[in-house]
């Protein structure tokens, strides 16, 4: 007979027998993790982490629990990798047991990822975070999110969000931190921090660290204004070419603007605009000035700015990755073919976003399902969530199926503010600042105050930094620009600081039933714009672009910071959403999103100055179209396949141009003909791949990484260079010794889709300037491309000779570019001992950056994987029961649980995982069930 508990006694960790859930066989591994820890922490701290320490906040998931304010039972049913499927009479049952249920499994997760939103990381991990908090106090996540709740969100959102806080708070009353997880057993020898009762702004929150790590171009936007301490008009045009719309398709293929009647029309649009804006690349140069002057060829010492932005890049940096490597090299594939070209007559849709590697994955899966779907209860929806937030972000109901990939839509600019005394310069006004007062509480130390300063552009990021503090007393002016004084401050505007109804949309789009009510849905989703791609069980596919996207004024595209104090700067509306691009049932049967280009040149509004360049998006519509030739049909494990195609679309360019080259030296010969008869696939187990990397990566590094100012090169590497408005200690050439800035992870040429680009256009002309690097050591100067491709080939051969032997034939791609999965906090910043108990990998990957197999890495840093497709999923959209899905780690937020990471060595050799969606696929893939009582 199943057992009853309460939520109080099951809160104490202790449970009834047989109701753990837990896999067999793990007791023997936790008694030698004891032993382990009594090895490398001490003692004291293996005999306090006993197993029963360990294994209390592992959940309860069978027999049943008592829970005050559900209104009728509810059944979790979990499968063999514990994955939840939830069935309750009503929506407000439905999301308090989603709560109660995520709350289970990934609470310190959600707890940290609260604190993070909300600017208070420094009250549960110390001093150290207070620069953090500072800066995400000053961008104001959580008073947005409470803005959004009280003000903006529908009463029906403001019921579910209210009872998903009501569950959490059910499974955290009267537990011990011990009793919710591990890490706070760790915490507990730091500091005496306590779990407090999750609200509603807490999920609302977690909406705004979703839309920073996919906030478009302000990177870009930084990167440009930093290279022209050391790069001309022309060299920083070189580096951030057009988009090549010759080569790779933009998404929407089919319809166009509507001059006439000024919306866009997915059939017989006249595509034709009025050129007000391109949406293209920044291939003019835009890097070279900054609106009113404040960029290269502008007059003046520029000193002082790039202080004020490498100052920026440092605090953006030292940010907690909250679903991403912090906004830069994030992308997605997501596409859908209809059931003209598919095995079974109905619609395919595949999804993978490309985030940072995280552990536990920033990624939930569960269903949620209403026993029987009414005006009481609506939903029967399943998918990927985050923990923390209730509903189902991408997934599919019972019509229609949905993918998400980040638009890159620029929805951020950065302002100079002219400061005077308590105020700012607006047109020939000087403004007060808006104010307020912050206080950050420090665990184990006194608490801190900051203020907080806002002008008409936002908030002042400048003011969160020591380097920023001083405001570029030397920023480069022209003549129309106003005194410097006490120097220009940098202000944020940005479109998630406005509030919105995103969570709104999360909702309408999980009940919606047909094209019609997905694009209602998806006006809501305001912040971050995304690329939203669609399928129903009546065979139509679609695709969507909603957002909050801003109107500038035409000198103004948002490459390149701004003059705040003039008026013609500012954004100057939003675009309709009637204007916004989509595509229904296109003609040829299938769309592609991978962060590409959405739309052509005639379109009349910038989007944004900086797509993603389309290598993947053209390698996915290629390996579409080579299916569907001749009648040829696509099936569910065909779109497994693509998604994990890992075919170098540079390599394809540049080794046959390698083969060429007469190297001379034997031992770099043999590594050269390691590339003939290669088909360019990056698997984990090639050689070649592994050669032919490190030859890119030294490609890039001889031809661009020698040339960037020290703000974007990799941290603590340093060379000897031509001073260019530095000082520092010359040598007898003249030359001063500048040592890189930057984090591995987010240093430049960082080998992306747009150095893809850059090379490729680079390639015809054989004596750029860009192909020139000095003799170093033994290592020969080069005066031509061949030359140094020449140079490049050495250079890699000893580089892997160091890294992987002497022996090529012990050589692979998998040894160089590992994953390790860390826990976003104590796994990174804890005691080794902690990092061994939460920590997991290594694992060899293939895929690369820029394939369809998005495993990425910096080429500035090295080889290791950065980010990665944090999820798989193809959803049949003729059987929904034969969907397939996988997570990056799993269910479980528990290190030692059997669920922490049972889905990654599958992830890593590209399965999936069946996904049962109908009552009875779920019943027969049930393995436990746990009863939430009233």
């Amino acid at each position: 007979m199943p057992t009853d508990t309460t939520a109080a006694a099951a809160s104490t960790g202790q449970q009834a027998a047989g109701t753990s859930g837990r896999k067999k066989g793990r007791k023997g591994r936790l008694l030698v993790l004891v032993l382990v820890l009594a090895l490398i922490g001490g003692v004291a701290y293996g005999a306090y982490w006993s197993v029963s320490t360990v294994r209390a906040s592992f959940p309860q998931t069978t027999g049943s629990i008592t829970l005050e304010g559900l209104s009728g039972p509810v059944d979790v049913r979990r499968d063999g990798y514990g994955i939840p499927q939830i069935y309750a009479s009503s929506d407000e049952d439905l999301f308090m047991a989603q709560g109660y249920v995520q709350a289970q499994d990934r609470f310190y997760e959600m707890d940290v990822r609260r604190h993070m939103t909300s600017g208070r990381l420094s009250e549960m991990f110390g001093a150290g975070q207070v620069d953090n908090d500072a800066f995400l106090r000053t961008l104001g996540w959580d008073r947005i999110a409470k803005q959004e709740y009280e003000e903006k969100l529908s009463p029906a959102t403001k019921k579910y969000l209210q009872a998903y806080a009501k569950g959490v708070n059910a499974y955290l009353e009267g537990k011990e931190g011990k009793d919710i997880s591990l890490e706070y057993a760790a915490l507990s020898f730091e500091n005496d921090y306590k779990p407090g009762a999750w609200t509603p702004v807490d999920s609302v929150a977690w909406l705004k660290a979703m839309a920073w790590d996919l906030r478009g171009n302000m990177q870009d936007e930084i990167d440009r204004a930093l290279l022209t301490s050391r790069l001309g008009p022309k060299q920083i045009a070189d580096l951030y070419p057009s988009y090549p719309y010759d080569r790779n398709k933009p998404i929407v293929q089919e319809g166009g603007y509507d001059e006439g009647s000024g919306t866009f029309e997915a059939e017989g649009g006249s595509g034709e605009g009025d050129g007000s804006g391109d949406g293209t690349g920044s291939g003019d140069g835009s890097g070279s000035e900054l609106g009113g002057g404040t960029g290269a060829g502008a007059e003046g010492d520029a000193a002082g700015f790039e202080s004020q932005l490498t100052g920026l890049q440092r605090v953006l940096e030292d940010l907690p990755t909250a679903v991403g490597v912090n906004g830069d090299g994030i992308g997605s594939n997501s596409w859908v073919v209809s059931g003209e070209h598919t095995v079974s007559g109905k619609p395919l849709l595949a999804n993978d976003p490309h985030l940072s590697a995280s552990l536990p994955s920033v990624w939930y899966q569960m269903g949620l399902h209403c026993r029987d779907v009414s005006d009481k209860c609506r939903y029967d929806v399943t998918g990927y969530t985050f923990a923390g937030m209730p509903g189902v972000i991408i997934g599919h109901n019972q019509d229609i199926a949905w993918g998400l990939t980040n638009s890159g839509v620029d929805v951020t600019d950065l302002y100079l503010e002219k400061i005077t005394g308590d105020g700012y310069q607006y047109g020939d006004k000087v403004v007060p600042f808006k104010t307020r007062e912050e206080t950050i509480k420090v665990a184990g130390g006194a608490s801190r105050k900051i203020v907080v300063r806002e002008t008409n552009n936002g908030p002042l990021l400048s003011d969160r930094s020591d380097d920023l503090v001083k405001t570029g007393k030397k920023a480069a002016v022209d003549s129309a620009a106003p005194d410097r004084g006490d120097g220009y401050a940098v202000a944020l505007r940005w479109t998630a600081l406005d509030p919105g109804r995103t969570m709104d949309a999360v909702f309408a789009i999980n009940r919606a039933k047909d094209w019609d009510d997905f694009r209602e849905a998806s006006e809501l989703f305001e912040v971050p714009s995304q690329n939203l791609v669609y399928a129903d069980t009546d065979n139509h596919i679609g695709y969507t672009l909603p957002g909050k996207i801003p109107t500038r004024a035409e000198k103004h595209d948002g490459s390149v910071p701004a003059p705040g104090w003039d008026p013609d700067y500012e954004w100057t509306g939003w675009v309709d959403q009637d204007e916004l691009p989509y595509e229904f049932d296109p003609e040829r049967g299938y769309i592609v999103t991978a962060n590409q280009a959405v739309v052509d040149e005639d379109y009349p509004y910038t989007l944004t100055t900086d797509w993603g360049y389309g290598a993947r998006s053209q390698r996915i519509n290629d390996l579409i179209q080579s299916k569907i030739k001749d009648g040829g049909k696509i099936s569910t494990d065909d779109m497994r396949q693509m998604q994990l195609d890992n075919s170098s679309a540079v390599a394809k360019l540049l080794v046959p141009e390698l083969l060429k080259i007469d190297v001379g030296d034997p031992h770099v010969r043999e590594a050269q003909k390691l590339l003939e008869g290669w088909d360019y696939t990056q698997d984990a187990d090639s050689a070649a791949a592994a050669y032919f990397n490190s030859v890119w990566r030294n490609i890039l590094k001889l031809s661009f990484g020698h040339k960037l100012p020290k703000e974007v090169r990799v941290k603590g590497q340093c060379l000897w260079v031509e001073p260019a408005n530095t000082t520092g200690p010359a040598d007898e050439a003249g030359k001063v010794r500048e040592c890189g800035q930057r984090s591995a992870s987010q240093a430049q040429p960082d080998g992306g889709d747009r150095w893809f680009e850059v090379v490729r256009r680079l390639m015809a002309d054989e004596d750029s300037e860009w192909w020139t690097t000095p003799k170093r050591g033994t290592r020969p100067a080069a005066e031509n491309r061949d030359q140094l491709f020449k140079r490049a080939l050495i250079d890699a051969r000893w580089e892997l000779t160091a890294k992987l032997g002497k022996d090529i034939d012990t050589w692979s791609w998998g040894r160089l570019h590992r994953l390790f999965l860390d826990n976003q906090t104590l796994g990174t910043d804890g005691p080794g001992f902690v990092k061994f108990v939460l920590n997991r990998g290594p694992w060899k990957l293939g895929g690369g950056e820029a394939t369809v197999n998005a495993t990425g890495w910096n080429a500035a840093g090295g080889y290791g994987v950065v980010w990665v497709p944090s999820m798989r999923m193809v959803v049949n959209l003729d059987d929904l029961d034969k969907s397939r899905w996988i997570n990056l780690t799993g269910a479980s937020g528990h290190a030692y649980n059997a669920h922490y990471v049972d889905q990654t060595e599958k992830w890593a050799e590209g399965e999936l995982l069946e996904w049962a969606y109908s009552e009875k696929a779920v019943e027969d893939s049930t393995t436990d069930t746990l009863v939430l009582k009233p």
